[in-house]
């Protein structure tokens, strides 16, 4: 599932809250915001209500002659019940964990408004590009290769989230605009409505297009480090198997099957070989998507 993309200059602990809390942010959008005058208070009613049974309890008692501390115990039981009463209804209205969390939501949701992107910003087929988007990043970010440095990692770390946010942005643009335009031929089109239309068909699908080359680089990219990957562990598996080598010369010498041994063993230091220009290869046209990428 896509995330929420979050403009880069936004602060990390706020984009971090943004992308764990992306159906919320939908729901701010649709229903009122929360207001700090919405915080709890002692039920007024409930104070009145008391108020007059104690006033109503007191009159009564005076009126059948009630001793004086039988009247102060009456009293007393209903104000302790009526505490009771009203300490649970506190409890029952006091803010939840996510009542404070969709109040910090909001909070920070008006003052970047415009900086991050939901999922309901995209229509299917801008979805769909977003994913393709997404997945590569992650990819390349969390690859071994990266992670030792083999590629620009700290480049890696500012480019590539700036790539998800520029294409993520064009993606809003295209899906409005493809929303406007359904909406324009809506009812069928006269001649002279298709002619006017036709360079702005032209106009979004050369945009369509230009976004999807963007998505095919990052993929491309993505791709050459899919390769280092599998160089580099193709090559830990063949050096870990030559540091066994010497155990396997030394049985097919006690065996007396030595005149099988050479061509097959020696392979390994060949595929060990092929491998390193294989990685480098890899990684080198990694570099070179990299700045394709870099424009």
């Amino acid at each position: 599932m896509q995330r929420v993309v979050v403009d880069p200059e936004v602060p990390r602990d706020v984009a971090d809250l943004f992308r764990r809390n992306g159906p919320l942010l939908y729901r701010l959008r649709t229903k009122r915001p929360p207001r700090d005058g919405d915080a709890p208070r002692v039920p007024g009613v409930l104070t009145g209500i008391f108020g007059g049974t104690v006033a109503l309890a007191a009159f009564g008692l005076f009126l059948v002659g009630a001793p004086f501390a039988e009247s102060v115990v009456l009293l007393t039981a209903l104000s302790g019940f009526y505490l009771f009463i009203l300490g649970m209804v506190y409890l029952a209205r006091k803010p939840s964990p996510a009542d404070s969390v969709e109040r910090l939501l909001y909070a920070h949701a008006h003052h970047w408004q415009g900086r991050f992107l939901i999922l309901e910003d995209f229509d299917y087929d801008a979805r769909h590009l977003l994913g393709r988007v997404q997945r590569a990043i992650d990819h390349i970010l969390r690859s071994r290769v990266n992670a030792m440095g083999m590629l620009d990692s700290v480049r890696n770390s500012v480019m590539l989230p700036a790539e998800e946010w520029e294409i993520a942005r064009l993606l809003t643009k295209l899906s409005a605009l493809r929303a406007r335009h359904r909406h324009l031929a809506r009812g069928g089109r006269s001649p002279e409505v298709a002619a006017a239309m036709a360079p702005l068909e032209r106009a979004l699908a050369a945009s369509e297009a230009a976004v999807l080359a963007r998505v095919e680089a990052l993929e491309r990219y993505a791709g050459h480090v899919s390769d280092a990957e599998r160089a580099l562990l193709s090559q830990g598996q063949i050096d870990a198997l030559r540091a066994h080598l010497p155990e396997y010369e030394q049985l097919v010498a006690e065996t007396g099957a030595a005149r099988f041994s050479g061509p097959e063993i020696g392979h390994l230091s060949d595929d060990a070989d092929m491998l390193r220009r294989a990685l480098r290869e890899s990684v080198r046209s990694a570099h070179e998507a990299f700045r394709h990428l870099d424009g």
